[in-house]
């Protein structure tokens, strides 16, 4: 019998999760899954790359220090987190699992209800997508919607990368990488030459050459705002993990992968 609910209650999360179009899919697993139809959610998605194979039931619940629920459901190559927000910010499970060392992962936005956790998974998704190889960064798809949006259109953003930067990716790496970092520490000082000449203990001019030399190779000017988002979206692009290196459970838009090893040790566990 326990087993039969079990099931039951599997079959439930993976078809919100999926989307499956369903007539009162919400309805029925609002009363099987005992959570409202109606409230704030949200999905995380956390790779699975630095947790060795662990045995965890394929659902399982938690109930962490701020009241909120989590209900896990284990995958493949990632595991897949529903979050019962109540009246609590994004902030709090973003900080549980960052505190929990339990990355790589993406965090969806706030959602309205049950009916929206296929969307919410698949935005998750991609933001997991955005975080860096090798990191165990836990990662706000709010906090990376251009990276996401990128991440989402690979051929698109490869088409970018080779548009804007093509003379430059022609380069040495060393020589590419100076001209990439400059620029890179020069957005993070807001375009302050002054700034960014001090951070990469250079002289002033050194760092208007870089830049100089780099809108000569991209054929864009950094003062015209057109011009500098497609650059800055290019470097977005160009920094972006190549496919075969980004963090497993990628989640698209047709579905998501099955089965697979647990997070027990990352993630809240099971009261």
């Amino acid at each position: 019998m326990q087993r039969r609910s079990d099931e039951r209650v599997r079959a439930l999360l993976d078809a919100l999760l999926e989307s499956r179009p369903s007539p009162g899919l919400a309805r029925r697993a609002a009363a099987g899954l005992g959570l409202p139809e109606r409230g704030r959610y949200a999905v995380a998605v956390l790779g699975t790359e630095h947790g060795g194979p662990t045995r965890h039931e394929p659902v399982r619940w938690a109930r962490d220090a701020d009241g909120m629920r989590w209900c896990w459901r284990t995958r493949a190559d990632c595991d897949i987190a529903v979050v019962a927000l109540g009246e609590g910010s994004l902030a709090g499970p973003a900080a549980l699992l960052t505190e929990r060392d339990a990355g790589p992962g993406g965090i969806s936005p706030v959602v309205d209800g049950l009916a929206e956790l296929a969307l919410a998974r698949r935005l998750a998704g991609f933001a997991l997508l955005t975080c860096a190889p090798r990191t165990r960064e836990i990662v706000r798809l709010d906090e990376r919607l251009p990276s996401a949006l990128l991440v989402s259109r690979p051929e698109l953003s490869a088409r970018l990368v080779t548009e804007v930067f093509g003379p430059l990716l022609a380069l040495a790496p060393a020589e590419r990488e100076l001209l990439v970092g400059t620029l890179e520490e020069w957005l993070e000082c807001g375009g302050s030459v002054g700034r960014t000449a001090q951070r990469l203990r250079c002289h002033r001019n050194t760092v208007f050459n870089r830049l100089r030399r780099l809108e000569r190779l991209t054929s864009r000017s950094l003062s015209t705002p057109r011009e500098l988002i497609e650059v800055m979206l290019a470097l977005d692009a160009f920094r972006l993990p190549p496919p075969t290196a980004r963090p497993a459970g990628h989640i698209g838009s047709a579905g998501y992968a099955d089965g697979g090893p647990g997070a027990g040790d990352r993630a809240p566990r099971p009261p």
